[in-house]
């Protein structure tokens, strides 16, 4: 798996797409080169996990738990917290959404990790008493992963979700977010109005445009890698 670590600021040196040229890219692989979707699901989390146990380092010794949205970025999630335990790491899962709504490819990596028999919560996203229940859930946790939202997110954040975005934020833990920090603006680089402040950001295939835009958005991403998802942009 080819994971590049992103030097900021010299962006000339790297693919830069936008929301729009993201879902593109993908219905190009799909749809075109044959790729199944569950396949380039499986090559993004494995590459996020490459970063996620250099992070770690004792990978065998560590706790994580990832947050989980209902689209395909917790999907991506479900195939990190897999390959997180079979390295030896201690999951723990935490659906942050209704299960009927989990549907695809994201469903059957889902399904996959509940027969390993990993730990998975749905996370009651109510206000009353979230911070305590976001906090048990990190509770020794060495790293959490963000794969709430993807860059298909567009407009305000539901109240709930900004509300458990801000609860992550607050546990003191190193977060490594998938794709993108859930709530920050693909194409504008701002949140929506809050977003995850990450250590690091594993995005696929290029940079994302709103990475570039600001110091403040490179503060909410952390270090930046580039995964690729088993094909690559053709050269411009």
């Amino acid at each position: 798996m080819t994971v590049q670590k992103v030097i900021a600021r010299q962006w000339a040196d790297y693919t830069i797409m936008t929301r729009r040229q993201v879902r593109d890219f993908d219905a190009w692989a799909i749809q075109e080169m044959g790729i199944p979707g569950v396949v380039l699901m499986e090559n993004a989390g494995r590459g996020c996990t490459e970063v996620i146990c250099d992070r770690l380092g004792a990978v065998a010794e560590a706790t994580v738990a990832v947050f989980c949205g209902v689209g395909n970025n917790g999907g991506d999630g479900y195939v990190i917290a897999r390959h997180l335990a079979n390295c030896g790491a201690s999951v723990r899962v935490v659906v942050c959404g209704k299960r009927d709504k989990i549907g695809g490819d994201a469903l059957t990596n889902l399904k996959i990790i509940e027969r390993m028999d990993l730990p998975v919560v749905h996370l009651n996203l109510l206000p009353e008493g979230l911070p305590d229940r976001v906090a048990a859930q990190t509770e020794g946790c060495a790293l959490l992963v963000d794969a709430l939202f993807g860059t298909g997110l567009s407009g305000e954040l539901h109240s709930e979700y900004a509300g458990l975005i801000a609860c992550i934020n607050a546990q003191d833990i190193p977060i490594v977010a998938v794709d993108i920090p859930s709530g920050l603006d693909c194409d504008t680089g701002m949140p929506l109005p809050v977003c995850i402040e990450a250590d690091a950001t594993v995005t696929f295939v290029a940079v994302k445009k709103g990475f570039t835009l600001s110091e403040e958005t490179l503060r909410a991403t952390g270090q930046i890698y580039v995964a690729s998802i088993g094909i690559d942009p053709r050269p411009r």
